[in-house]
């Protein structure tokens, strides 16, 4: 089934992304932006800019492609101009758990987030390699949520959600909670900030304790891939010596209540902060 696709704010970081992918589509896509840089970003990319009215009114999806702080308004504008039935898609969790998205009953609401290529991923050609952030060459996984869970909903949008992400292997379907858990919990709030530390870690060894650079990086880049396929996957057990030292560092490091972070409440709060929010409601 050939559909018709809106991405509104085509012209910004992830709107370039997934309509790059559309583009290559046989689906019918239209290409909404309101800046003035954005809709030059798209002219340039050879992509048509249509007004967003005119692009949403008779879209089977619309994806919504702007900053999280700026769903609450733009779903307000958009979705009372859809048809009934079509699909919002966002692409990421915060709004949808927080509802800040503009409600119609006869509107189904999807969000979905790329996991980006795996750090295991078998990467066989240089642009693979190159893509470490995923939907241009190096495959990846995608989860989705429903908020209906209707099956014939789902797969319009899981059609759509391969194309935009593209390559895709899988799409894991999970409730907007659970999302919510994996981004921002999971990933942001734990793998991204370990990934920061890491650097700060790096830094410290060069400026302060004097290592050259070069030493350094070598040795980080090459036990970060042994502790993670030890510690994510079991490949090699750790030494005991180096099990002393990991408790040493979540001595140092860790407070003793961090699983706190998984508490509903703890989710509220960072995404409060996230969203620049007084509180949520749901």
């Amino acid at each position: 089934m050939k559909l018709t696709i809106a991405v509104v704010g085509a012209g910004g970081k992830m709107g370039m992304r997934v309509s790059n992918n559309l583009a290559r589509s046989e689906h019918t896509v239209f290409y909404a932006e309101n800046s003035p840089a954005g809709q030059q970003r798209t002219i340039d990319a050879g992509r048509v800019v249509t007004a967003t009215d005119e692009a949403v009114k008779d879209a089977d999806v619309v994806i919504l492609a702007v900053p999280d702080i700026a769903l609450g308004p733009v779903s307000t504008a958009v979705v009372p101009q859809l048809r009934p039935g079509a699909i919002v898609l966002t692409l990421d969790p915060a709004a949808a758990y927080a509802n800040l998205l503009f409600q119609r009953e006869d509107v189904e609401y999807a969000v979905a987030h790329p996991c980006h290529p795996s750090v295991f991923l078998q990467r066989k050609t240089k642009e693979e390699l190159e893509d470490t952030f995923g939907g241009i060459a190096a495959p990846q996984d995608v989860v989705a949520a429903l908020e209906s869970g209707d099956a014939e909903v789902q797969k319009t949008a899981e059609t759509v959600i391969r194309l935009m992400y593209a390559p895709v292997l899988d799409v894991h379907w999970v409730t907007v909670k659970q999302l919510a858990y994996l981004e921002p919990t999971l990933v942001e709030v734990v793998a991204c900030m370990i990934g920061s530390l890491l650097n700060d870690a790096l830094r410290e060894t060069v400026d302060t304790v004097g290592v050259p650079e070069p030493a350094a990086r070598a040795m980080l880049m090459g036990h970060v891939q042994v502790a993670l396929a030890n510690g994510l996957r079991g490949d090699n057990p750790f030494s005991d010596a180096c099990l002393i030292a990991m408790d040493y560092g979540r001595d140092k490091i860790i407070k003793e209540d961090w699983k706190s972070i998984f508490d509903d409440a703890e989710l509220d709060s960072v995404l409060k902060k996230m969203l620049h929010l007084d509180h949520i409601d749901r």
